[in-house]
């Protein structure tokens, strides 16, 4: 950014470093995010059973009817095709797209912007959270917060004027001018050995223009009233300025007055080139002795993952002719020493214990010296203290299986290399994990890009990594993540809902179609003309699933949680949206669905095993009106396997809109001319409605008993 340089050409292109990131991130694989797996497993199930349904009644139908002409034959087809359509969720690929859309305005109003609407739900199921520290955990300012001179250890952030006019000091109210002034002689040197700038923008926000370091004393200087005049007195002559080799830099000032050498540096280089200490208003000669005190305090800070600076002085005859140069850098006078880092965001400590009470391990990948990373990870609760730090170097000396249990007992890893943080990521993965994995350089693309769900920084971060990743915290905060990690579970909630309620549903449908045909002997359902015995006809079935399978299972994608999403574990990679469980649990109320629908149908219809006495056409509407009403109840008690479907009925309004207007559009399907004649439906009384909706309401009941001892055999969950 300033000097003279010399610039030689050693690689070009792809050979650069960059050139490298490069090939790393192309030859990245991007893989299939669970719910993408999920869904395309399910796809297949659905598909392979649908097939199978459709054979299995067509021929049941075939067998038990008495076929008597092609019409008929084509009629069995039309409803093994109608139960085909029935039985697949054919809405959901809608219902998802709107569900996760929905879930990426709610994300994005919290400042993480979601590129892709599967990666919503990824976060939900992330077990790993591998988080860079600059920016995301810290606050990427770097900040006095320890000084220490003859007179004492000052904590920057208890510096300050009291209303009595004393300085607080480390907590105590220091009252000896001569104090306060050593402290703000030290500040004010630091500010003059100083290359940055505290820069105001059009919004009165300030800014650091120059290096990090040293504009953390100028920030120093502005909370110690007084500092910034003394600064201000003098006038810059000439520079010494920094090297990697000389590891100090030295200004040359003067004021009205007096002529001053301000040097600032690493410890132990600017203490071999001082001869005296400032104590108070006196300047004392350094002893043997007070040098190895002075040393102690700059190791004790360096193992505390403090940067250190050195600041001293040498006064010069005032009006003298002097050069800036380094011969001038002898017989300075110790000022002290100061600790600085870039210090912790105040919400990321309590987004990590919410990641940690989420059953979510946080890693830390930094580039930074092994003390500062360990010394961040203690205080933000990622590691506990002392707990081991893996370097570059050490992760270079590992096998396969060493890596893999490097990832299982390691959380802190730092002065890595790309693709060091690729070989993590794969590892994680590789050890059955959900990552995700933030980064803001272009280093970090190709990680971002092999994890599960890359987050990038939205403010510091590189277009090459915001362009890899899946996500971008526009506000660069870690506790952003954990918020978006709450929304993607209570996605992955409603999207389980929905299926439970879709393919509930559709079981109703499959059994009491299939049931009704094989017992409709017992049953006493006659033949109609053509001998065909329809339980239900397929403008029937086809009302069913426009009636059932829109509002009410979009009403559940939206619904709100009913539980803490973070009080549970992530879900494993093995996991099924739909398990040997769930299967079982839809089966079952398919058949409580088919039995309450025959049950109603029996009772309506003459002969069977109820005594009835109104016609098929009759019964067959109100087994229609059943199945339908059932349906829409059943919507409520999809909302949780085990909590009550009447806890907080009314917090989803729009399912409880949704219900009323299905029922709404079956009375009139039911009740209008023209619609039975359509959908061929006959006019109930009021008591067969009434018979209908207590009939319906079992499947509320025969529930409620299930959840009640699923309650008490287990913790509630909403999923």
């Amino acid at each position: 950014s300033q000097g003279v340089g010399r610039a030689v050409i050693t690689r070009t292109g792809m050979g650069t470093e960059v050139g490298r990131i490069a090939q790393m991130l192309e030859s990245t694989r991007e893989d299939p995010t669970p719910l993408q797996r999920e869904v395309g497993v399910l796809g297949r199930t659905l598909g392979v059973g649908v097939i199978g349904i459709a054979l299995v009644v067509i021929v049941t139908t075939v067998l038990v009817s008495d076929v008597r002409t092609p019409a008929d034959l084509v009629t069995i087809l039309l409803l093994g095709v109608s139960l085909a359509v029935a039985a697949v969720p054919e809405g959901l690929p809608a219902i998802l797209s709107v569900v996760l859309a929905m879930g990426v305005q709610r994300m994005a109003k919290r400042n993480a912007i979601v590129k892709n609407l599967s990666s919503v739900e990824t976060l939900g199921s992330a077990s790993v959270i591998a988080s860079d520290k600059t920016g995301t955990l810290t606050r990427s300012e770097m900040t006095i917060q320890r000084i220490l001179t003859a007179s004492g250890e000052a904590e920057v952030s208890g510096i300050g004027y009291g209303p009595d006019g004393s300085v607080t000091w480390a907590g105590e109210a220091i009252r000896d001018s001569a104090q306060v002034r050593e402290l703000q002689l030290l500040l004010a040197a630091g500010s003059r050995a100083n290359d940055a700038r505290l820069v105001q923008d059009e919004q009165g926000d300030w800014a650091i223009q120059g290096d990090p370091t040293e504009g953390a004393f100028l920030v120093a200087s502005r909370k110690l009233a007084g500092t910034m005049e003394i600064a201000a007195e003098f006038d810059r002559r000439g520079q010494v300025p920094f090297t990697s080799e000389r590891k100090m830099m030295s200004v040359l000032d003067a004021a009205s007055d007096r002529t001053r050498l301000f040097s600032k540096g690493a410890p132990d280089v600017l203490l071999t080139r001082c001869t005296a200490e400032r104590v108070g208003d006196e300047v004392v000669l350094l002893t043997d002795e007070r040098r190895a005190a002075l040393h102690a305090q700059v190791e004790s800070l360096s193992a505390q993952a403090y940067r250190t600076l050195g600041v001293a002085y040498r006064p010069l005859e005032h009006g003298a002719d002097w050069e800036a140069d380094e011969a001038l850098e002898e017989q300075l006078v110790y000022l002290g020493l100061v600790g600085i880092i870039d210090p912790p965001r105040a919400e990321a400590a309590p987004a990590i214990a919410e990641a940690h009470r989420a059953g979510i391990r946080v890693l830390m990948i930094t580039g930074d010296h092994p003390l500062t990373a360990a010394r961040i990870a203690a205080d933000l609760g990622i590691i506990e203290a002392g707990a081991r730090v893996r370097t570059g170097l050490e992760l270079n000396e590992l096998d396969d299986n060493g890596w893999r249990d490097a990832v299982r007992d390691t959380s802190v890893y730092a002065r890595v290399a790309p693709e060091h943080k690729l070989r993590i990521v794969d590892a994680l993965q590789a050890d059955g994990n959900v990552v995700a994995m933030t980064g803001d350089g272009v280093n970090d693309a190709p990680a971002l890009k092999r994890a599960d769900i890359g987050v990038a920084m939205g403010i510091t971060g590189s277009e090459v990594t915001k362009e890899a990743a899946n996500m971008i915290l526009a506000d660069d905060d870690f506790a952003t993540i954990v918020t978006a990690v709450r929304e993607g579970r209570s996605i992955f909630d409603n999207i389980r809902k929905v299926l439970r309620y879709l393919l509930s549903s559709n079981m109703g449908e499959v059994l009491t179609v299939f049931l009704g045909v094989v017992l409709s002997g017992i049953l006493g359902f006659r033949p109609e003309a053509s001998g065909i015995v329809l339980p239900l006809l397929a403008t029937q079935i086809l009302w069913i699933n426009l009636v059932t399978d829109s509002t009410p299972a979009l009403a559940l994608g939206i619904d709100p949680t009913v539980d803490d999403p973070m009080a549970r574990q992530p879900r494993k990679v093995t996991d099924r949206v739909v398990d040997a469980r769930a299967w079982v649990h839809l089966v079952w109320l398919g058949l409580v669905m088919a039995v309450a629908v025959l049950a109603t149908m029996d009772l309506l219809a003459v002969g069977g095993l109820i005594p009835g006495s109104g016609s098929f056409e009759t019964a067959r509407t109100a087994g229609f009106t059943v199945l339908v009403v059932m349906q829409l109840f059943n919507a409520f008690n999809s909302r949780s396997t085990t909590l009550s479907a009447f806890h907080r009925v009314f917090s989803n309004r729009w399912l409880v809109g949704a219900t009323l207007l299905g029922l709404a559009l079956q009375v009139v399907v039911v009740q209008v001319p023209f619609l039975q004649t359509a959908f061929g439906t006959t006019s109930l009384t009021l008591e067969q409605w009434g018979i209908c909706v207590v009939m319906a309401s079992s499947i509320l009941w025969v529930e409620e008993i299930r959840k009640l001892v699923a309650r008490r055999r287990a913790p509630a969950t909403a999923a």
